[in-house]
C-alpha cells in the first residue's frame, strides 16, 4: 500500500496543506533517509534536487510546495496570510541526472 508524506518544518505551510484537505499519512519536518519509501509512494514538501532525482530514481513520486516569494519575505517563517499572498501551490516533478 502506497503513503504519501508531507516534508515541512513551517507552521503556515502544514496549515495550509490541511486547509487544502490533502491525503496525508504522514506529517515529518525532515525526511529521514532511513525510512522505508517504495515504488508509487509519494513525497510532498520542499526538497533538494538531487534528493527529488533518487526518490524518483525508485519510483517514488514528487511534489514540490511552490510559492511565488516576494523578496521581502524570504528567509523569515511566513504567516499564512503572507504565504497566502505567494500564490502556494503543488508542482509535480520528475528528475533525472544527466551523466
Amino acid at each position: 500500500m502506497s503513503k504519501t508524506l508531507f516534508v515541512s518544518r513551517h507552521p503556515a505551510t502544514i496549515e495550509w496543506a490541511k486547509m487544502k484537505g490533502l491525503a496525508i499519512d504522514a506529517w515529518v519536518e525532515h525526511l529521514d533517509e532511513s525510512v522505508l519509501l517504495n515504488h508509487g509512494d509519494h513525497i510532498v514538501g520542499t526538497l533538494p534536487i538531487n534528493i527529488v532525482e533518487a526518490l524518483n530514481s525508485k519510483g517514488v513520486m514528487y511534489s514540490h510546495f511552490s510559492l511565488n516569494l516576494k523578496k521581502e519575505l524570504r528567509g523569515k517563517e511566513l504567516t499564512m496570510e503572507e504565504l497566502l499572498s505567494c500564490q502556494p501551490r503543488l508542482d509535480g516533478y520528475t528528475v533525472t541526472r544527466m551523466v
